[in-house]
């Protein structure tokens, strides 16, 4: 009986944290945020210099080691580079630099929907910085696919990260990024 007790408590003690942290305002202090984008064709880009003048925070680019060209990213051809790579499940591309992470606390991760996904560089950012115990907020561009398969497959991919609700910014005015930004809970 004792023990039953003793379970039902920790439950209760977990759910009231969990939701007390959910319903918490999201803390966005410029030298402890960081906004990280991957960005092929420049839309990415935008909405995270849009961010970052927004927050005050540093600005960081994901950038290949090798950078993708107009015939690497024809979505039309089965055996270009970014389709080989979105077929392949353990396609990492490798970064040309690493980010600096270590005293942040919120770090905004940018990308265009590829295939309903993210990019594999982006796993390949995740994977070779240490993200635990930051708060990351996906934010992502596309021409007519939603973000929520792209955060349902990294937050199933990296179930340890805290994730946040991820959010589409395309062609977004900055007045839309301040409520967003002022919105985050």
């Amino acid at each position: 009986m004792n023990r039953i007790l003793l379970f039902c408590v920790a439950v209760l003690a977990f759910s009231f944290g969990v939701s007390a942290f959910a319903n918490a305002q999201v803390k966005i202090e410029a030298a402890k945020t960081l906004v990280v984008y991957f960005s092929a064709t420049g839309n990415t880009a935008r909405s995270a210099r849009l961010i970052a003048d927004v927050t005050g925070a540093k600005l960081f680019e994901i950038v290949p080691e090798k950078v993708y060209t107009g015939a690497d990213l024809n979505w039309n051809d089965d055996q270009s580079r970014s389709s080989v790579e979105m077929n392949d499940p353990e396609a990492r591309p490798a970064l040309s630099a690493k980010a600096d992470v270590t005293n942040c606390d919120v770090i905004f991760i940018g990308y265009p929907i590829w295939w309903n996904q993210a990019p594999r560089i982006i796993n390949t950012f995740i994977e070779s910085h240490d993200l635990k115990g930051k708060l990351l907020i996906p934010f992502a561009t596309s021409g007519g696919s939603s973000i929520n398969n792209s955060v349902k497959q990294l937050e199933e991919s990296y179930p340890d990260l805290n994730w946040h609700k991820g959010r589409m910014l395309n062609n977004v005015s900055r007045g839309t990024v301040e409520k967003w930004i002022k919105g985050l809970k």
